[in-house]
């Protein structure tokens, strides 16, 4: 595919999108406020997990109805997770509500989290037999797939675990479909593995979350006629301050790294080829130049835990969406005038 032409002033970015169940309402936020900037043109994105769902929603809404309806598709996403449309709360009630780090606490030491944690850990999905039924199911089949499958617009890719290789699947194109969607956000302690035939050898595979393999999978937006620019959008924290102590703290510590390691590995790997195309040692037309930025919130998130992953809160949603239209717009306005022109994490300094 030849690049495309473009305006002098606009910005194409590739963006990366990370699963963390119902923190992917922070990349509703980020992805809503950059739709908002014509200047700005999404080339591809790249999803696991909620980041699938958030962007198979993009996709669906700019083919039907251009950005606007993008960010409506997201807003009808989101507001069929929590179970409700408007999530403003009443004014008389928003001076008794806790903050999201104390909703987290909350629900991690109820009764009913406790009890469904432990079962979790008891009991397979496949128990539950004829009665077994994946809830975002009905959410995932409401997308228009001929949209979110469309030549046109930005390309989308979809990651996955395969159970039997424990290798990275990246779906795309006329292979998306709701059951790709719902193989990427595959708990295995919450859900079945979704298994998908390969057209290619007529073989049916099982698969698991992607966050395990790919969380983002970054290597399709490699491609050349893609931009170098790749916007991640960050919703697992790299780094926390305090040591976990208690059960629940080790458990979400644990899961924030295994979903940020592989992410971890491809950042390593841009960050040697763009040593060596420092030093001479290989040119540009030999490996891609990518410049890498991040859309975060460390200190949002560090009040998090998985207990708001796993239980979607109108309340919790709300504030995430809200964080995450800020982190963007501080990080336009900060970065703005660097994409296509170099990237703005210090790649080497994360891993000093």
């Amino acid at each position: 595919m030849a690049p495309r032409s473009k305006s002098p002033n606009l910005k194409r970015i590739n963006l990366a999108l990370q699963g963390g169940g119902a923190h992917g309402a922070y990349t509703w936020g980020v992805l809503d406020k950059i739709l908002e900037h014509d200047d700005i043109e999404i080339a591809s994105m790249s999803g696991t997990s909620a980041g699938a769902m958030n962007a198979a929603a993009v996709k669906a809404g700019l083919i039907k109805n251009g950005r606007q309806g993008a960010r409506d598709m997201l807003a009808f996403l989101w507001g069929q997770i929590a179970g409700i449309e408007d999530f403003r709360l009443p004014s008389w009630m928003t001076g008794y509500v806790l903050t999201p780090g104390q909703l987290s606490k909350t629900i991690e030491m109820s009764a009913p989290y406790v009890w469904a944690d432990l079962v979790s850990r008891m009991m397979t999905p496949y128990a539950w037999g004829p009665f077994y039924q994946n809830p975002l199911q009905k959410i995932v089949e409401s997308f228009d797939f001929d949209c979110v499958c469309a030549d046109a617009g930005p390309e989308v890719f979809i990651c996955a675990t395969n159970v039997r290789s424990g290798k990275v699947k990246v779906f795309s194109g006329e292979e998306l479909s709701s059951d790709v969607i719902l193989a990427s956000a595959c708990l295995p302690t919450l859900f079945q593995a979704v298994e998908i035939e390969d057209p290619a050898t007529g073989e049916t595979e099982a698969y698991w979350d992607g966050g395990y393999t790919g969380n983002p999978a970054l290597f399709p937006m490699f491609e050349p006629h893609l931009p170098q620019d790749i916007v991640i959008v960050n919703i697992n924290p790299i780094h926390r301050d305090e040591i976990p102590k208690t059960p629940q703290e080790i458990q979400n510590r644990i899961n924030e790294i295994s979903f940020n390691a592989s992410l971890l590995r491809e950042l390593r790997a841009i960050s040697f080829v763009q040593e060596l195309i420092e030093d001479g040692a290989i040119t540009t037309n030999q490996m891609k130049d990518v410049y890498v930025h991040m859309i975060a919130d460390d200190q949002m998130m560090n009040n998090l835990s998985v207990a708001t992953k796993l239980v979607p809160t109108p309340y919790v949603i709300q504030e995430l969406r809200d964080a995450g239209r800020d982190a963007a717009e501080q990080f336009l306005v900060e970065h703005k005038d660097k994409l296509n022109m170099k990237g703005s994490v210090d790649l080497p300094s994360m891993f000093a």
